[in-house]
């Protein structure tokens, strides 16, 4: 299919765009920041252009019963780096931070990866529960969520190599790594947007299981799953603005919510069967 080889022109893309970020970290040459935003900008449009294909293919397979490319595991895989790959672009466009590229570049390609060595990639029919509008609006949202921890935790991360005052390495590393507090900025920033996206998404959730199951909440793993990232990112928004949390409180209490995050996607779906297991491995 035609999706294919987008797909894995993105792949290439995004694993140049890797080497140039690592290149761009170990030399402190500009020009090299610069080509690996461009190769991942690349590999974004290809991506987005593989997604946009494998939806159409699914009309052309399945007639009626086409959907968007957002129901299995395979799939969610390859949403993820895409929204990974529009939320890096988002803040680098503003923020002008390659050295971030390095560090969510990786993510965005293993998932492309992982998506390519482990996912099923053929197009099946919804079962009756996914037949819904709602299914799009409750997926986009919650990646896109998903995708803003991801840059708060990249960002955490980066501050937390970097220590307020304390730049490690060379002088020279002064010019790689930006002030802890346009850091802290950055990360609170992509944490709010997260917590509001990821609010949006279990409300949206809980409407669509009104809808196919006839009850709004019902503990599912996944349901409780989402419920503890929620509340830890909770926690972390109001330590910062109630409570004057800054610095490396925030930074490890981001490290764990999108751990938790992850647990939330990926934990759930491989080890704990409920509502929520329909999309296959």
């Amino acid at each position: 299919m035609a999706s294919f080889f987008f797909i894995n022109a993105a792949t290439l893309f995004l694993f140049a765009a890797l080497l140039l970020f690592l290149l761009f970290t170990a030399g402190r040459n500009s020009r090299l920041g610069r080509w690996g935003r461009t190769a991942a900008a690349a590999g974004f449009f290809c991506l987005t252009a593989g997604l946009a294909l494998r939806w159409r293919e699914s009309y052309l397979l399945l007639g009626a019963e086409g959907h968007i490319p957002l129901t299995n595991f395979y799939e969610s895989l390859l949403f993820f780096s895409w929204t990974l790959i529009l939320a890096y672009l988002f803040i680098d466009f503003r923020f002008r931070l390659p050295l971030l590229g390095a560090v969510v570049t990786p993510l965005a390609l293993l998932s492309l990866l992982a998506a390519q060595l482990t996912g099923d990639a053929a197009i099946h029919p919804l079962v009756p529960a996914l037949k819904s509008n709602w299914l799009t609006f409750h997926v986009v949202t919650c990646f896109l969520g998903y995708a803003a921890f991801a840059v708060g935790c990249a960002t955490a991360i980066l501050y937390l190599i970097r220590q307020p005052g304390k730049t490690p390495g060379r002088p020279a590393a002064k010019s790689l790594f930006p002030e802890a507090e346009l850091l802290e900025e950055i990360h609170y920033q992509a944490v709010m947007v997260g917590f509001l996206l990821l609010t949006l998404g279990i409300l949206t959730g809980s409407a669509w299981a009104h809808r196919a199951w006839g009850s709004y909440w019902s503990w599912d793993p996944k349901e409780t799953w989402s419920l503890i990232v929620w509340l830890i990112y909770a926690a972390l928004l109001h330590a910062r603005m109630i409570r004057g949390w800054s610095g490396k409180r925030l930074a490890w209490l981001s490290l764990l919510g999108f751990a938790a995050t992850l647990f939330c996607w990926l934990g759930v779906n491989l080890l704990l069967p409920g509502l929520h297991s329909y999309g296959g491995m």
